[in-house]
């Protein structure tokens, strides 16, 4: 085996690196070879999604992650990135770099960015969705290739094994970059390798050890760290070594329910329950943009109504899956010592062992909950005093996100159009003063780092790390982006509700494969699967 082709030690795989020469690489040859990763990721989807979905289950001991999930899970984000990219190259050899679709300055100095979708297919795909950055100062920005060179050290998460950070790293950033691994995705990283062989051999990428952090993130040599992990690791990086380190480390993140103007109908109810709790399960809680904490008003005539809905949708009316992630066992011991009337809800009539369910509601503003992130099957909910009115809740919603809960990450508003349209001064204040990262409106806020044009990360800048410093994304690469912002309609067609395996598997499948050959072929596969599918009754 060639030695590039392989994880190496961490001063070995930096001497692999010439950063200097990729900052020579013209936008033309850089176009051939992100068409020639996404060539070879088609050649190794299947196998990516085979050690992913072997992992999970050996954790668990049975089996609940299917080849598609997994298939998805590795290639869509990934993938998306490099289709992402392949747009941006273009317009770069064109000699224009790719254009927002509007600028508004809603305050002084401040900006939305309109950034996504654009291109007809990404409309027809969120149809009714618009994603933005929001800018601090007048909107500028700097072409990737006039960045200067640099090395870059991604050290992986353990919840995902799809290394996306290494295709937005070289190519929005003009940096050559190691990664390691996390290593629980040790085997994966391997078939990474293969894919990502264009990079290796023109010393754009290398790999290390899965347990050489430390050599690494100490080496001199390096000019940023990205790391996605927990905060305590953060710290401990930051205290060893002034390089600067980007961090994304999850946090407790809400999902605010604002009182309608009107009633919800039933649809609606179980509708936002779905939404909420198929991305509450996805990947046995171990998503770090996952809604942890609903914010209800206690005065809200739908209250129980729609906890009732959350129950329903977690043992009923969405499948089981598996709590896999490292030391969940004793944060659910943790979460059940401080909550031991806690509702545990068996999901497919307690058929795995691992698939419990914790609900904890009418939790308190000081609550362990409400200062600790989960990062498994884990949701509570707290009922702040006020009117059912979006007047008085929501500015009182975003103060107990801003001040009590834990981190910054990513953060949801869930209101009805009725309620929106009366209220959009009222709504679009809460946006701007909401301290996170990101900001979605009736969708859940997981989506936003699937989305290249936008920013992932956490809104801090103080020395202490909650949710991480800095971010990650920007593929149009705005300066001082402050957050990003998605809204959706309140009950729309393409929101992510997981009520049926055998369509939800289908559906896996067809991302994967549209993401990987975005063609019109593709594209009306997967969105006839997603129409049907919610057609269909359950099957389990």
């Amino acid at each position: 085996m060639n030695k590039k082709m392989k994880h190496l030690a961490a001063t070995e795989s930096i001497d692999q690196l010439d950063a200097n020469k990729w900052g020579l690489v013209n936008a033309q040859e850089r176009l051939n070879l992100l068409y020639k990763i996404r060539k070879n990721l088609a050649k190794y989807a299947d196998e990516l999604a085979y050690c992913d979905s072997n992992m999970k289950n050996s954790r668990l001991g049975e089996d609940l992650y299917s080849h598609s999930f997994s298939k998805s899970a590795t290639v869509f984000p990934f993938a998306t990135a490099v289709s992402s990219c392949i747009d941006l190259y273009k317009s770069l050899i064109k000699g224009k770099i790719l254009q927002p679709i509007n600028i508004k300055e809603v305050e002084d100095n401040l900006y939305d960015i309109h950034v996504f979708p654009k291109s007809i297919k990404d409309k027809i795909i969120y149809f009714g969705r618009k994603d933005y950055i929001r800018v601090k100062g007048n909107p500028q920005r700097i072409d990737p290739l006039n960045k200067s060179p640099e090395i870059i050290a991604i050290l992986g998460a353990g919840n995902y094994s799809s290394s996306l950070e290494i295709i937005k790293a070289i190519f929005l950033e003009n940096a050559a970059v190691i990664h390691k691994p996390h290593p629980i995705n040790y085997e994966t990283d391997k078939v990474w390798i293969k894919v990502l062989e264009p990079l290796i051999e023109i010393g754009a990428l290398s790999f290390c050890e899965p347990n050489d952090g430390q050599a690494l993130t100490q080496d001199k040599r390096l000019s940023k760290i990205y790391f996605t992990g927990g905060a305590k690791t953060a710290e401990a990086i930051m205290d060893s070594t002034n390089t600067p380190l980007i961090s994304e480390c999850g946090g407790n993140n809400p999902c605010i329910i604002v009182p309608g103007d009107r009633l919800w109908t039933k649809k609606e109810i179980k509708h936002q329950a779905l939404q909420i709790v198929t991305i509450a399960k996805l990947n046995g809680g171990a998503i770090c943009g996952r809604p942890q904490t609903i914010i209800t008003s206690k005065n809200w005539p739908q209250r129980e109504e729609f906890l009732n809905a959350i129950r329903d949708a977690i043992k009923n009316d969405t499948p089981a899956t598996g709590t896999y992630y490292p030391n969940s066992d004793q944060v659910k011991e943790d979460f059940h010592k401080n909550y031991p009337n806690a509702e545990i809800i068996k999901p497919e009539n307690d058929s795995y062992k691992s698939s419990d369910f914790m609900l904890i509601t009418n939790v308190n503003e000081n609550d362990f909950c409400i200062t600790k992130e989960a990062f498994c099957q884990i949701m509570d909910e707290i009922s702040l005093n006020t009117t059912a009115t979006a007047e008085e809740f929501l500015p009182k919603a975003v103060d107990f996100c801003n001040t009590k809960l834990h981190g910054t990450l990513t953060s949801c508003i869930l209101i009805d159009e009725t309620t929106k349209k009366a209220n959009r001064e009222i709504l679009e204040k809460a946006i701007t003063n909401m301290k996170y990262g990101s900001v979605t409106v009736n969708i859940m806020s997981v989506l936003t780092f699937f989305n290249p044009y936008l920013t992932w990360g956490g809104n801090e800048d103080k020395d202490k790390v909650v949710s991480g410093h800095g971010n990650f994304g920007n593929l149009l690469n705005y300066e001082n982006v402050e957050k990003s912002i998605i809204y959706d309609k309140f009950v729309s067609p393409g929101h992510l509700l997981n009520i049926n395996k055998t369509s939800m598997d289908k559906l896996y499948g067809y991302m994967a494969n549209y993401s990987i050959n975005p063609s019109w072929n593709n594209l009306f596969k997967m969105l006839a699967t997603t129409v049907i599918g919610k057609l269909k009754k359950k099957d389990f």
